[in-house]
């Protein structure tokens, strides 16, 4: 591979979510209270839907407070680090 190749492929940001987010989907019951703490218009039954699944959170989150995708994806990856 040509070094001008590799090198510009290597400082290509990388998109990852948290490197928690594993536990908390593991831990969904416990996340889901805090989750609800923090965004007070999911319902039970979303919390229930969304099963510790990233993108499942972000949509509702767009969904019930009318945020783009990349402020939904901000307060998630906040919100992970602090549980």
């Amino acid at each position: 591979m040509r070094a001008a190749l590799r090198y510009s492929i290597m400082r290509q940001p990388k998109m990852e979510k948290p490197m928690n987010w594993d536990i908390i989907k593991g831990k969904w019951k416990q996340a889901a209270g805090a989750a609800k703490s923090k965004w007070g218009e999911l319902t039970d039954d979303d919390l229930q839907q969304i099963a510790g699944e990233r993108e499942q959170l972000v949509g509702k989150i767009q969904e019930k407070y009318g945020i783009s995708k990349d402020q939904a994806e901000k307060e998630v990856d906040d919100w992970s680090r602090s549980v």
